[in-house]
């Protein structure tokens, strides 16, 4: 069996399609390319209830945010998040990411990424429609 490779993530960067009810995200990592992922809304809104938000008032946020380009939207290779699993440290947060058509993405997110992360879910949630409220 091969071991899963855990990606440190620099910085990430989102971008939301209301038409699809997805977003876009794209991880910048340590030591390795980039990785895309189309997120359903359904995980957006899990995520919202479930991540921590940040009580340091001195956080700071990362630095070199990576951007979304056409190519990322139009790739027809791009995955797609089936679910995500989520275990949370002291200093950080590691995602499983179950994708539809490669192999399990897992990227460990620092505070800020985490923080980061958390503010542009938040900020796309009134453009994508939460299907499972009830």
């Amino acid at each position: 069996m091969k071991q899963a490779v855990i990606r440190e993530v620099k910085s990430l960067y989102m971008g939301c399609d209301p038409v699809g009810n997805i977003v876009l995200i794209k991880f910048s990592c340590n030591g390795s390319k980039d990785a895309t992922a189309f997120m359903p809304a359904s995980v957006v809104f899990w995520l919202l209830e479930h991540m921590p938000v940040n009580q340091d008032p001195a956080l700071r946020p990362p630095t070199e945010l990576p951007r979304l380009n056409e190519q990322d939207w139009d790739d027809q290779f791009t995955p797609r998040v089936q679910s995500v699993q989520c275990k949370q440290f002291q200093d950080a947060i590691r995602m499983t990411l179950e994708l539809d058509r490669k192999p399990d993405l897992i990227v460990l997110l620092n505070r800020s990424n985490v923080e980061l992360m958390r503010q542009m879910m938040a900020s796309y949630s009134s453009d994508l429609i939460n299907l499972d409220a009830t």
